[in-house]
């Protein structure tokens, strides 16, 4: 009897030692879980999350020596089809420069002229005229009227007058430098001295920016008001600076236009005021808290970016836990088999890809829902419980991709000219960003000379005549 009460003892004082010891232990364990998931946040990249490519350039690491390819020269590869741009045609010629011999280049005698059917060598040459700038001195005389007995000055024409120091063409010049080359006043002026032989300040360049911004006011505002009548728009946002103030760039993209708006708000009083309450298109956009807000509110249809949704899945395969990186490959092969039937549509019937594009939705939605109880993943069901008919709005609604690339592409310039020019400084600055944003993407979008528009606006803007739309038309 004394024995047994002495080996209930001790292990009454084993276990007393062993528990504060389990404890621990469990304690460590969920510590090294904690400490694995802010590791995997930490390396978080564009490739797993909502990361811009930019953030991944923080120590590049050094390129590998390039090995022998097998000796292989640079330049065109064999089999790599030769291209030649098409020649000029007459009406660009501006001259024309014959050259003739006289004699033989071998012995010297006098020779014929070919027939006509002889091809001709031809070889067009374009450069840049020495002095490329016009400088025209406009004189408004005055006269003398003996009736009233003072001088009346002749008026000079509005268009002279509205235009100033620089005519429409090189005010549309200063624009383009601005907008696409991204170049500053400063810049500017040095090319203009440089190469035009003329020199100008600072204040006059920014005058002269003014003009531009202010001819394309009503461009911008009636793109603006189109805004809300779209069928699909792809929306999206990045951040703007303004003198030490945190601003919003916004974009939207719509089949053949782009709207660029700057705001101090990220919120959905943007969507509101730009598209209404009672926007009946659909919204192609990211995760972010002001679309769903937009979208809950006033009942839009969205479709959210799927590539987004597989960076945040891609993310889970970095975590440690088997069974959530075993769901986050499940779900990725999902997605795999998702745009595999995409990308297989032109070897589809109509019929056929709508039902193979059903199915592959329907596994994704199923598996969505049900995964490991980790936070993480719990998330993520948590979005396709709520909004997973948003995620593949595409599969039943014809005309709508499944990502956001469209919005996120447009805003790539947007994110350059930020790093080089550091924002804008006022609200002048503001409104000549995005309405130059504006013009120069829809231009482009219609396969339109931007440079060209900015000098018929110019032109219309110096004259008091209506300013052309930038409203697509014809198919």
């Amino acid at each position: 009897m004394e024995r047994s009460y002495r080996e209930t003892e001790v292990k009454r004082l084993i276990a007393g030692a062993i528990a504060p010891l389990l404890a621990r232990i469990a304690e460590l364990e969920q510590r090294v879980v904690e400490l694995e998931a802010e590791n995997a946040r930490l390396k978080k990249n564009s490739s797993n999350s909502s990361k811009p490519p930019s953030s991944d350039i923080v120590k590049p690491p050094k390129n590998p020596s390039p090995k022998s390819s097998g000796g292989g020269k640079i330049g065109g590869q064999p089999g790599h089809v030769k291209y030649e741009r098409p020649a000029f045609p007459p009406e660009q010629v501006d001259q024309v420069k014959e050259y003739r011999l006289a004699t033989c280049p071998d012995c010297g005698r006098r020779v014929h002229r070919a027939a006509t059917s002889v091809p001709v060598a031809v070889l067009q040459q374009i450069e840049l005229v020495a002095r490329p700038l016009l400088v025209t001195e406009h004189r408004a005389y005055a006269a003398w009227c003996p009736r009233c007995r003072k001088f009346h000055a002749a008026p000079l024409p509005t268009e002279v007058e509205k235009a100033g120091l620089l005519g429409p063409r090189l005010t549309a010049l200063t624009g383009w430098f601005k907008s696409r080359g991204r170049d500053s006043y400063s810049i500017v002026g040095e090319f203009l001295e440089d190469v035009g032989g003329i020199k100008v300040s600072r204040g006059l360049l920014a005058k002269a920016i003014q003009k531009v911004s202010a001819a394309l006011e009503k461009p911008y505002e009636e793109l603006c008001q189109a805004l809300e009548s779209q069928p699909v728009l792809n929306v999206d946002e990045t951040g703007h600076p303004e003198n030490k103030k945190r601003m919003w760039t916004w974009v939207f993209r719509a089949d053949r236009f782009t709207v660029f708006h700057i705001d101090p708000s990220r919120g959905s009083p943007v969507l509101v005021a730009l598209l209404g309450t009672q926007f009946q298109g659909v919204l192609g956009c990211d995760y972010f808290s002001a679309y769903r807000q937009y979208m809950g509110a006033h009942n839009v249809r969205v479709q959210f970016c799927l590539a987004h949704l597989i960076r945040d899945l891609k993310f889970l395969t970095t975590l440690s836990d088997a069974v959530t990186i075993r769901w986050a490959h499940q779900m990725l092969a999902g997605m795999r088999r998702l745009f595999g039937v995409i990308h297989r549509r032109e070897s589809l019937t109509p019929e056929g890809f709508q039902r193979a594009l059903g199915r592959a939705r329907k596994v994704l939605l199923e598996r969505g829902k049900r995964g490991p109880r980790r936070n993480e993943v719990q998330n993520l069901i948590q979005r396709f419980k709520t909004h997973g008919e948003a995620y593949f709005r595409f599969v039943t609604t014809p005309g709508i991709a499944p990502t956001n690339n469209l919005a996120e592409q447009a805003l790539r310039f947007v994110v350059i000219e930020r790093r080089l020019t550091q924002g804008t400084r006022s609200i002048h600055g503001r409104h000549w960003c995005q309405r130059s944003w504006t013009a120069a993407a829809t231009c482009l979008q219609q396969g339109r000379s931007w440079f060209d528009y900015l000098c018929s606006a110019l032109d219309a803007y110096f004259t008091d005549r209506p300013i052309p739309s930038l409203m697509p038309t014809g198919p």
